[in-house]
């Protein structure tokens, strides 16, 4: 790849082919003229934290995709790539505590207050009564969520499940997490919900996003859109390189990025100019990566403090499960319970959430009539006990909780697999407090955009990526550094209304 310029052309370097790299490769390669754009992803693959890992014929969904939002524009992208197969999916998550099941979000049903027992749903009442009459100032994660749901239920349904996301107390964690990932929803969203129910009314676009009952989901995962999108990029004259991770960041004298180092497979070096340079990587390596210029000490500091939660999710392939429901399930025959994801709340595992492969697409197994392909969710932190263990170790223990708390019977497990995936959440906590400094700094050099959950160091959903990357590239087709619209994606009020996930 030659490090001159091709005449005529802008160039635009992108780090990262994940969402938000992805989208504003094609943003530029397929919508603009007169910009050569180069995008450089570190690892093998494409997708970043929505890539679909192939396993023995089954595809693993890292973490769970649904392809909802409320931003047209997001939609019409989905829609535009016409390669990628879109099915419409019944949206089932669940809670699992003192061996029950629950509705996610807990909702107000005869089976939800029977299986609280008449104790826990009067505690729970009074302490969301009382919280209505004095409600908390929202210092803390912990705050936040007990004023839309009271005391009880906040620790019957959160907080155990929060510290294992994220190794610390919600009341360390800062009241923006909430804010981002749960938003609207409350116990008085859930009544509403559930009033409007009754009532048969329907408003498009106003029903909160964790208690919507369907999402758009690829046929083979959401690696087969990113694919698909990647392919188009190409199509289109721009440029991928796999394993070409970004090693240096060069700032010119003028302040502004004049070329960026980056590596290939064998570890040679290379340097390529560009006019602009738009980044998903993690802003503690960005900081670190940035060459020519001063850097002030309290910018690195902070840089330094940003803390990450790593992941690691075990799939496996078992003829059965051993959990049933009568009359459940959206294979009768089978009687497959029909969630999506399940959220364990037990206090005796380390397990966090489940996914069942077969209820995103049946298409993500091979041999989904007589198989159930299922995926088990850890947090840690890399070099801890979790991340540490071997592979063989760490399945062991994650098939003995499970049986441990009646998912499966050992005996019917037949294939496994564990993946490690580093910096999967970036914290609310040590250095995030610092953040302004570190953004402010880099608002300083013109050409410079950071965009993604990484790149900008906050809990977005795939949709919200993506937006930071539309909003990158209205920036660079029209020349704009005001970066703020790209800073502002699910912070302003009128994102609140195009929300992702609810945890």
């Amino acid at each position: 790849m030659s490090s001159s310029t091709t005449p005529h052309k802008k160039v635009v370097a992108i780090a990262g082919a994940g969402p938000a790299g992805l989208t504003l490769a094609y943003e530029l390669a397929v919508k603009a003229k007169n910009i050569r754009t180069i995008l450089f992803e570190a690892s093998s693959s494409i997708g970043g934290l929505s890539r679909t890992v192939p396993f023995m014929g089954n595809r693993i969904d890292i973490g769970g995709h649904r392809f909802f939002s409320k931003n047209p524009r997001v939609l019409r992208r989905w829609e535009e790539i016409k390669e990628c197969k879109m099915m419409q999916r019944p949206r089932v998550s669940r809670i699992y505590y003192l061996r029950k099941f629950f509705d996610y979000p807990v909702s107000l049903t005869l089976h939800t207050l029977k299986s609280l027992g008449l104790w826990r749903t009067l505690r729970g009442g009074l302490g969301f009564m009382a919280t209505r009459l004095r409600p908390r100032e929202e210092r803390n994660l912990e705050d936040f969520y007990i004023n839309r749901f009271g005391t009880p239920l906040y620790r019957m349904f959160f907080e155990d499940y929060t510290e294992k996301v994220w190794g610390i107390h919600p009341s360390k964690l800062g009241a923006e997490w909430g804010a981002q990932r749960v938003k609207g929803l409350s116990v008085t969203a859930v009544i509403k919900d559930m009033l409007k129910k009754w009532l048969g009314i329907k408003e498009k676009y106003t029903v909160e996003t964790s208690l919507i009952e369907q999402f758009t989901y690829p046929k083979h995962g959401p690696g087969e859109y990113w694919e698909a999108t990647a392919h188009e990029v190409i199509e289109a004259g721009g440029e991928l390189l796999l394993d070409h991770p970004v090693k240096y960041v060069n700032i010119g004298r003028d302040g502004k990025v004049e070329s960026i180092t980056v590596t290939d497979a064998e570890g040679n070096e290379e340097s390529v100019m560009c006019d602009y340079f738009a980044s998903s990587i993690p802003l503690r390596d960005l900081i670190k990566s940035l060459r020519g210029i001063e850097i002030p000490e309290e910018v690195k500091e902070a840089a330094r403090e940003l803390p990450y939660r790593d992941f690691i999710t075990v799939g496996l392939l078992v003829s059965e499960l051993a959990i049933k429901e009568k009359g459940d399930g959206l294979d009768q025959h089978r009687k497959l319970i029909p969630d999506t994801w399940i959220y364990v709340q037990e206090r005796g595992v380390k397990l966090g959430r489940l996914q069942i492969f077969n209820n995103w697409s049946p298409y993500m197994v091979k041999h989904a009539e007589n198989t159930v392909w299922i995926g088990l969710e850890y947090f840690c932190n890399e070099g801890d006990s979790l991340w540490e263990m071997s592979d063989s170790e760490f399945i062991n223990m994650a098939i003995t909780e499970l049986e441990s708390i009646g998912f499966i019977e050992k005996d019917k497990v037949l294939e496994s697999i564990r993946i490690k995936v580093p910096k999967a959440y970036p914290g609310y906590f040590g250095g995030y407090s610092r953040i302004e400094k570190i953004r402010e700094f880099l608002d300083t050099i013109p050409n410079l955009f950071c965009i993604g959950r990484n790149g900008q160091h906050r809990y977005n959903n795939m949709d919200h990526s993506m937006l930071t990357a539309m909003e990158a590239a209205d920036c660079i087709i029209s020349g704009s550094t005001d970066k703020s619209h790209i800073w502002n994606v699910n912070t302003e009020q009128d994102y609140h209304e195009i929300k992702g996930d609810s945890r």
